[in-house]
């Protein structure tokens, strides 16, 4: 791996975006598994573990299903001495907010993502989720953002951060998530990182739903090697 200097020259986003731009960052086993036991964490490694936190330390806004939040068991966003340095660098606020996306508004008010939290998280939702759990959160300290009527409309949810500033967007997931930002042509990055490993037979991969119409053509742009991981950073082709 390289030193942490040329890892922020790698994978930080364009400059003067005036526009969206959204990275999505995904570990999977060499047969394509996305989890073990229900996790990706029994596929990661140091490296890809630096990754992902660069992806926060350089994000206006991480951006994760609901699911996988719960799964992972997701809290906001911590300070750090190179978290600081990093955002402070680039002009950034101290930590970015978590936008969770739910279309049934399922996040529970006492979520960690909104009591142990030091900027008020973000929950996208569709028209049709209950209206008192919207409220609710709303006055737990979420913002709670509507993208879409029956579901979340990945495209209104995107606009919606950008409506916000918030143009550099990385997504952590989950797999159902994903695949509604492929759908819908939404993937400007891809940070994918190859565990030496089998995880044998199963339905999960890494993105999951309805398939484009087309298939988005993609570049690779750097792969870095530790411990038998593979790094692949691949962005949107031209």
């Amino acid at each position: 791996m390289v030193d942490d200097t040329d890892l922020e020259d790698l994978y930080d986003y364009p400059p003067d975006l005036t526009a969206p731009f959204v990275q999505v960052n995904f570990v999977a086993s060499a047969d394509g598994g996305a989890e073990l036991s229900g996790k990706s964490v029994g596929l990661s490694s140091p490296g890809d573990r630096r990754i992902l936190a660069l992806g926060r330390d350089l994000a206006d806004v991480v951006l994760v299903g609901w699911g996988t939040a719960h799964a992972e068991g997701y809290r906001g966003i911590k300070r750090r001495e190179l978290r600081d340095r990093r955002r402070s660098a680039r002009g950034l606020g101290e930590v970015p907010p978590i936008a969770v996306v739910s279309g049934r508004c399922s996040v529970p008010p006492d979520s960690p993502l909104i009591t142990d939290t030091l900027v008020p998280p973000i929950v996208i939702t569709a028209e049709s989720a209950d209206a008192g759990r919207r409220r609710a959160l709303a006055a737990a300290g979420a913002e709670v953002v509507v993208a879409g009527h029956d579901q979340v409309d990945p495209a209104a949810a995107i606009a919606a951060l950008g409506e916000r500033g918030l143009n550099r967007v990385c997504c952590e997931g989950g797999p159902e998530l994903f695949g509604a930002l492929v759908a819908a042509d939404l993937v400007d990055q891809l940070n994918l990182t190859v565990s030496p490993m089998l995880a044998g037979g199963g339905p999960s991969r890494i993105a999951v739903g309805t398939r484009p119409h087309l298939p988005t053509r993609l570049r690779l742009e750097s792969l870095l090697v530790e411990d038998g991981f593979l790094m692949l950073r691949y962005r949107r082709g031209q």
